[in-house]
């Protein structure tokens, strides 16, 4: 309930914010239509009157204007409904009157708003003025001819000012539009309103804990609006998703370390215990348990040594968006064969012959440590679990990916290979194909996860496939130098 109130509040704000300043526009935009097409009239009006005075003008000549004769003889020929014609001089006086033949009574027009305009622009007119010897309202236009004024006036009858009114039509126009433009704007906003009622819904039901999986199925409207909706939704979703499943790996990985450590550290308890609790002990069985204990603590050396590799791991992974000033140009092919030296007894011991099909120039910017240990890792993988192979290649070439340039780089073996079920799941932490002989040979379930991460903080993948023929095949890539 408070959810949609505050949606309509929120739609009241908008529709009052736009709607005002939109009618605050229309009104303005009228009282200025309104009064330009009225002086658009008094223009027209004032230049009929001022066409007037200039035919007066050329048809008697400015030397005869002050004629009464001749003035009399044109105003009578030309005449209007209600036009009064006056002739004044510069200094305002009244020289002729078409209506007011005693000018003297007239008084003096210097100080008249068309006479004062008429001397300082050449003509003007006055709007609505009080005749003060006819009592009557007219409208009035004065044109100079050098030293004389010629001012013609109109009665300001009920007629005329109909005439100069402004025509209304526009306005119910305007009204129409304004009604027709609200009620699109209070559908825009009632669309919007919904949206973010939506989403604030949404919102609370998330900061409540509540299960949204059913938010992917409502139905939102197909415009850009719905879109965000719907993309903000899966964006939460799939990172909700992805915290539960961090969650989930993080508790089973602890549950997993537990249980690795758990074993090599009860075998040593129970070794040691033993030598306690038997002094008369022989000798040869005391040392036999003493070696145990330390093959055991090797063991779990190594398992706390893979884990602080993979955390380091970790580590330059959320980092991998800034630049790793500690990488290095490294020479791979150098560190392959140092790999290689490194566990030569191991593969003669096994009858596993090594060969390299790689150029003679590798050189890729990284860890000199982290690329070591993966074809370590990887070769001792091989050892341990590649029972029957007898032969161990290693290969390189160049390939291009989306305008980068990579080293890919493929270890595969002869032996007996993997179930093709288990390949997705190789590259995950303490995953053994089989868990009992994995433990036997001393593995600890962290080589290939290892793997994994320290090709991707350099920038590469990898994956596993079956080798044909039989056997497994590591493919990964490193990004060239």
């Amino acid at each position: 309930m408070a959810t949609a109130l505050k949606s309509k509040s929120f739609q009241r704000n908008l529709l009052f914010s736009i709607g005002g300043v939109f009618l605050l526009f229309a009104v303005c935009f009228s009282v200025y239509q309104y009064q330009r097409e009225k002086e658009y009239k008094i223009d027209i009006l004032h230049s009929r009157l001022q066409m007037y005075n200039y035919e007066m003008v050329q048809t008697l000549g400015e030397d005869s204007l002050t004629n009464n004769r001749l003035f009399c003889d044109y105003v009578e020929r030309h005449n209007m409904e209600g036009l009064r014609v006056s002739i004044i001089d510069k200094n305002g006086r009244v020289i002729l009157d078409s209506y007011e033949p005693q000018v003297d009574s007239l008084g003096n027009h210097l100080e008249r708003t068309e006479i004062q305009q008429a001397l300082y622009d050449g003509n003007g007119y006055d709007i609505k003025r009080l005749s003060q010897s006819t009592h009557e309202t007219y409208f009035y236009s004065a044109t100079r001819f050098g030293n004389t004024i010629v001012r013609t006036a109109v009665p300001y009858s009920a007629e005329l000012t109909r005439s100069l009114q402004a025509d209304n039509t526009y306005i119910y126009f305007a009204v129409a539009l304004t009604l027709l433009l609200g009620i699109v704007l209070y559908l825009s906003t009632h669309r919007i309103s919904r949206h973010i009622g939506y989403l604030r819904e949404f919102a609370v039901k998330a900061e409540q804990g509540e299960a949204l999986d059913h938010e992917l199925e409502r139905r939102l409207p197909d415009d850009e609006l719905g879109d965000i909706s719907h993309t903000i939704i899966m964006l939460y979703w799939k990172l909700r998703h992805s915290e539960e499943e961090k969650v989930r790996i993080k508790r089973q990985l602890t549950q997993n370390a537990a249980h690795e450590l758990k074993t090599p550290a009860a075998s040593i308890h129970g070794y040691l215990e033993s030598i306690l609790d038997n002094p008369d002990m022989p000798e040869d069985k005391k040392k036999h348990f003493l070696e145990r204990c330390y093959a055991q603590s090797e063991r779990m050396n190594k398992l706390l040594f893979d884990m602080s590799t993979l955390t380091k791991l970790d580590e330059m992974d959320n980092n991998i968006s800034k630049p790793n000033y500690e990488y290095r140009h490294v020479n791979v092919l150098q560190i392959m064969q140092n790999a290689l030296d490194d566990t030569a007894l191991q593969l003669q011991e096994k009858g596993i012959t090594p060969s390299l099909n790689v150029p003679q120039h590798i050189e890729v910017q990284g860890d000199a440590s982290l690329i070591y240990s993966i074809f370590r890792n990887l070769i001792d993988n091989a050892i341990a679990y590649a029972t029957g192979a007898t032969c161990l290649k290693i290969a390189c070439s160049e390939v291009e990916n989306e305008g980068r340039h990579f080293y890919e780089f493929t270890i595969s073996d002869n032996g007996q290979g993997i179930e093709p079920q288990h390949l997705d799941h190789i590259f995950e932490r303490f995953y053994r194909v089989d868990k009992g002989r994995s433990r036997k040979l001393g593995g600890t379930g962290l080589g290939l996860a290892i793997v994994k991460n320290a090709v991707a903080v350099h920038g590469g993948k990898t994956t596993a496939q079956l080798t044909p023929g039989g056997g497994l095949t590591i493919r990964f890539t490193l990004a060239r130098f």
